[in-house]
């Protein structure tokens, strides 16, 4: 997808019509209901936490929400539904997941209820490469309510006092780490990533294994991670990290990670593109408008796919739930444009999936610092960065485990990945 296409229907989107005036008491079918919600701590997460009560006036949906990390929602969610407890009646995740919701039956397609909430649903203002992720043999199961790419943030302030160019290769982010780290005796770290095990470590390493020319999966399907390519790509991500990160670094999520960028100190750090919008928040951020923001890097001249993510997290209704139609009327008012042109003046959320959002003038003027840079990187964005098979979970935890052995120096970048090849394929076969 080209830029042209991703902003192709702005004009479109812009002409269409507003949500429907509030209903009446009268015109309320769902007065009373409740609505369990699981969805991860995000900043889209947070804006829609507070205008809840928005949603409870227009429909008479009372809405409990639970809020996790992201490293924990997804075992939360399979003990749940794999139980059938019925706990939850709408659950988000990544659209990675997809599959294996599909064959266990977790979850139902929504397109029947849409159709009797136009006012709060308009597959036309969704930015097509989050929504088409959702869409299976033709059938949507879920609505994207955040997506994000990845791209490289460098201080630009201190690689002009230091003499450094812009990061444009793997070799150029080590060395410029080196340098800052040695000349501020790592009062700055060079560099820092996440490095927490699970998806949190897997989903920044990841860019490492597809940059230096190595993937998940083999094309029969079969784990392929302790290749050559494979193996540098680890070796490099924990040089990097054990030698110019910042302590404690093996621990760090997508929050410690973000907080210690925007807290001025370290130099460079390889994230989600949602990151930049703190980085530009002069209420939470002493780095705003220090900050270049340059492609993933790209070391091998033959790649199996993009070194950059398009992630994308949707919000499901659960085959369990007793209010499926009052559920698909949350996820649909939830991911409307109305509430994410709103979610930009409450949070820093620049991981809207709505045209009219992300080419309004709220968009442009709060992250007009990296927004070129964010589009660029979901035009390029690499719809296979994680696994997206029935086993994703077990892969992505088995793999997790192997990045951190080899952080941890435990074991051999090479002897960690062939362990997770061999978990990963025995969790392939059953």
């Amino acid at each position: 997808m080209n830029r042209r296409e991703f902003l192709a229907t702005t004009a479109a989107a812009a002409m269409l019509s507003g949500l429907s005036a509030p209903a009446t008491a009268q015109d309320k079918p769902f007065d009373g209901v409740q609505l369990s919600v699981l969805m991860e701590g995000h900043p889209t997460t947070d804006a829609i936490q507070k205008m809840l009560p928005e949603f409870k006036t227009l429909t008479g949906i009372d809405v409990a929400l639970e809020v996790v990390p992201e490293q924990d929602i997804t075992a939360k969610m399979l003990l749940e539904l794999s139980s059938k407890s019925g706990r939850y009646d709408v659950v988000q995740n990544n659209i990675i997941y997809i599959p294996g919701f599909l064959k266990n039956g977790y979850i139902v397609p929504l397109d029947e209820n849409l159709a009797k909430h136009t006012d709060q649903f308009d597959k036309a203002d969704f930015v097509p490469g989050y929504f088409n992720t959702n869409v299976v043999d033709g059938k949507v199961y879920g609505l994207p309510v955040y997506g994000e790419s990845t791209f490289v943030m460098y201080r630009k302030d201190l690689f002009e006092q230091h003499g450094l160019s812009e990061p444009k290769t793997f070799d150029d982010i080590e060395n410029a780490a080196k340098t800052i780290s040695d000349k501020t005796n790592k009062d700055i770290a060079g560099i820092t990533m996440r490095g927490q095990q699970g998806i949190q470590g897997v989903y920044v390493w990841a860019a490492y294994l597809w940059g230096f020319g190595g993937s998940f999966l083999d094309d029969s399907g079969n784990s392929a991670l302790a290749t050559p390519e494979g193996t540098a790509a680890l070796e490099a991500f924990t040089r990097v990290l054990n030698s110019y990160g910042p302590v404690g670094v093996a621990n760090f999520g997508w929050e410690e990670n973000r907080l210690l960028f925007q807290q001025g100190k370290a130099a460079i750090t390889l994230d989600a593109t949602v990151n930049g919008a703190y980085n530009e928040d002069p209420a939470a951020s002493s780095v705003v408008g220090k900050i270049g923001y340059v492609p993933v890097p790209m070391k091998s001249s033959s790649p199996k796919g993009g070194s950059s993510s398009l992630a994308v997290h949707s919000l499901y209704v659960t085959a369990d739930s007793q209010n499926q139609e009052a559920a698909t009327l949350f996820a649909a008012w939830a991911t409307a444009k109305e509430q994410q042109v709103k979610s930009m003046d409450t949070d820093p959320n620049s991981g809207v999936t709505s045209l009219t959002a992300l080419n309004g003038k709220s968009f442009s003027k709060r992250y007009g610092a990296f927004k070129d840079a964010m589009i660029a990187a979901i035009n390029q964005g690499n719809p296979q960065y994680l696994p997206t098979i029935e086993q994703a979970n077990e892969v992505i935890n088995n793999t997790g485990i192997a990045v951190s052995k080899a952080l941890a120096g435990t074991a051999s970048a090479a002897d960690a990945l062939k362990e997770a090849d061999e978990a990963n394929n025995a969790a392939i076969g059953r």
